[in-house]
């Protein structure tokens, strides 16, 4: 009988692995595969692409015919917000300052500050003749005296007046804070004095705030501010 020939070096491998196991113990490699295994499934799960999400995969549907919505373009706001208008007022500043002349201010200025835009007043002026924090009138005149200058017949500050009653041909009261000399001169005991006192009076220390501020004037008492009460006002 012919005998079957066996490679030896295959014997010696399986030997030599049989050995192998024996030695190094089957649940120690059973366990070394295992970890293995997942050493390898956890790198695949790192460097692996990830998948679309569901909704990339549904489809799109557009309205046939209607424009494709865009978002507003942001517009640039500028900081600065145009402000209302500011009033004006006009006044015509004359007498001892630099510059006389008509200037505009704003609304609300006072007196001072008619005469600083006017330069100032010049050194022989009467700083005590005007009330400097009295309000501007738009259309008013300003007058700054000199020492020593008779004021008397001058109207420091003159309060535009359009017309009196008297000239409109119209019954009405007059008003003490508009009124020229003429037209305090026709009122029941005043006269050129009187109403001379009556216009230095709200010139130096400001309109009258209601007709019993009249008293302020020298030579108006109570009895000749009874008899003038219903013909003035404020």
């Amino acid at each position: 009988m012919e005998e079957v020939f066996r490679p030896e070096p295959a014997r010696n491998v399986s030997e030599q692995a049989r050995a192998w196991i024996g030695w190094f113990g089957l649940g120690r490699l059973i366990a070394s595969a295992v970890a293995v295994l997942i050493v390898c499934g956890g790198a695949y799960w790192l460097v692996r692409t990830p998948p679309p999400p569901i909704e990339a995969a549904l489809p799109r549907v557009e309205a046939a015919g209607s424009p494709a919505s865009t978002l507003p373009v942001p517009v640039a706001v500028s900081p600065e917000v145009s402000a209302a208008p500011t009033s004006r007022v006009t006044v015509h500043v004359a007498g001892s300052v630099l510059t006389p002349g008509v200037y505009e201010l704003t609304s609300g200025a006072r007196v001072h500050e008619a005469i600083d835009r006017a330069g100032g007043m010049t050194g022989d002026a009467d700083v005590d003749t005007l009330n400097l924090a009295a309000p501007l009138v738009d259309g008013s005149r300003i007058y700054v005296p000199a020492v020593g200058e008779d004021v008397s017949a001058v109207a420091l500050i003159d309060v535009p007046f359009v017309e009196s009653a008297g000239d409109a041909g119209l019954v009405g009261p007059v008003n003490v804070n508009r009124a020229t000399a003429a037209d305090l001169v026709g009122l029941p005991g005043v006269g050129p004095a009187t109403s001379a006192a009556i216009i230095t009076e709200r010139q130096r220390n400001g309109p009258f705030l209601s007709v019993d501020d009249l008293e302020r004037v020298p030579g108006i008492g109570p009895s000749k501010l009874a008899s003038i009460r219903d013909l003035v006002t404020v």
